[in-house]
């Protein structure tokens, strides 16, 4: 019994701790990423649209990733959006977000 006890606090300061982490990746996006993304600016695919996020999606989060995290070359996208002070972690939680509005 104490096994199952313990198993069911885990998983309660697990699904805490996503949580708090898609909170502040919500937080980060209207802070930062929303600048391009609510409007469309430059071609920024725009949060929930299924089909500007389609190809990107098929590509991979690792790809995702990338492009967030470095810029791309060749397009309005800079490196974090232009926020340095956000994390690694903090930018892969904002796509993951962004690419959960698309699904």
């Amino acid at each position: 019994m104490k096994s199952v006890f313990t198993a069911l606090l885990a998983s309660a300061a697990l699904l805490a701790a996503s949580t708090a982490v898609a909170a502040t990746a919500e937080q980060n996006y209207k802070s930062t990423c929303f600048a391009c993304h609510d409007a469309g600016v430059s071609g920024a695919p725009k949060l929930g649209d299924k089909a500007a996020w389609a190809p990107r999606i098929k590509l991979g989060k690792d790809a995702l990733y990338k492009s967030a995290l470095q810029g791309k070359p060749g397009t309005a996208m800079i490196a974090k959006g232009g926020n340095s002070t956000l994390s690694d972690a903090d930018v892969k939680a904002i796509v993951d977000y962004m690419m959960g509005k698309a699904k």
